[in-house]
């Protein structure tokens, strides 16, 4: 039986949609000015002077995905690949935001391509520092990164306190991915007492924004009866609409619906094609239960190469479960 019982803080955690032409409308501005360019505005061939227009278009269309809900692979790929759409020189956006941390922005955009490594060597210390800087500065794209940095402890000690003070902030300004992350919080006793109900309100909230990774989670809550009563019907059409909106997680989720048949008929075909789906996006637990299918031979041809393949890959981005199958697998 596949694995359905991660709740999601973000998506979480970018294939290439264009960029809207008004940026991040009705969001405060992370750096108290207003800054409106469409995309037409930006020169195919950046000059100086642009860049920190190109600065501000990529840290408030990225912080606008994840009120979204968009996954943490989608959102880093749509950064790359604003930069190669517009032709943009990678090393000089690099030299330019090394030298001009002027704003907010500019710090938390040093601080994002030093955590994923773009440009630059990675170095999620450094990452760190210049996170808390922007996030001393109100850049809610930096708070919202650093709690969850708190919560997942990546290169620094973990800080729940921190993080739920973050999240709040954040779920004040009725930002979606902060509402959620903040239903995270309560849902896991991050920072406070568990509180099933409060979570489940959370996640309601930010559902009804159109944030998919709220959608996701509350289907969790239907699901297992977190905070509400049990509605397997009620789950498997959230996973269904937090699937459309192209979630990983919610596609997951949906494939675990159709293997054991949650709000809907069993169809094992099915399942496998929205684990290979998600499993593509990188999704770590659809990593997990697509070994689980080939390790088993549920609706495929039992192979357990295959199924020790999609367990490395799950286990390479740290879930547990996926580790100790692998373990326990190589010391049969």
């Amino acid at each position: 039986m596949s694995d359905n019982t991660k709740i999601y803080k973000l998506n979480s955690n970018l294939s290439s949609e264009k960029l809207s032409q008004t940026i991040i409308q009705n969001f405060d501005e992370i750096n108290k000015k207003e800054i409106e360019p469409s995309i037409q505005n930006i020169h195919e061939n950046i000059f100086e002077e642009d860049l920190s227009i190109v600065i501000d278009v990529l840290t408030n269309s990225h912080f606008k995905e994840v009120n979204e809900g968009k996954d943490y692979n989608v959102r880093k790929q749509h950064v790359l690949d604003y930069i190669n759409d517009h032709r943009i020189n990678l090393q000089e956006i690099c030299n330019w935001l090394l030298i001009n941390q002027n704003d907010s922005n500019s710090i938390y955009l040093l601080g994002y391509f030093n955590f994923h490594g773009i440009g630059m060597v990675t170095n999620k210390l450094n990452a760190f520092k210049l996170y808390h800087k922007a996030a001393e500065l109100e850049n809610s794209a930096a708070q919202f990164d650093l709690a969850n940095i708190y919560i997942d402890g990546i290169d620094i000690n973990k800080n729940y306190d921190k993080a739920l003070e973050l999240s709040k902030i954040l779920a004040k300004k009725e930002y979606p991915g902060g509402i959620n992350l903040l239903g995270y919080c309560y849902d896991m006793g991050i920072g406070t007492e568990v509180d099933t109900q409060k979570a489940f309100e959370l996640y309601e909230k930010a559902a009804n924004l159109g944030n998919s990774s709220g959608l996701n989670n509350l289907g969790c809550c239907y699901e297992g009866g977190i905070g509400t009563c049990v509605d397997k019907q009620k789950a498997f059409e959230l996973y269904q609409k937090a699937a459309d909106l192209g979630n990983a997680n919610g596609i997951n989720s949906l494939g675990c619906c159709y293997e054991k048949g949650v709000g809907t008929e069993v169809n094992v075909q099915k399942a496998i094609e929205l684990f290979k789906k998600a499993a593509n996006l990188e999704n770590d637990v659809a990593l997990y239960n697509l070994g689980l299918m080939y390790e088993t031979g549920n609706g495929i041809t039992k192979d357990l190469n295959q199924a020790m393949y999609w367990y490395k890959k799950s286990a390479e981005q740290g879930y547990g479960n996926a580790q100790n199958k692998l373990n326990m697998l190589l010391n049969v």
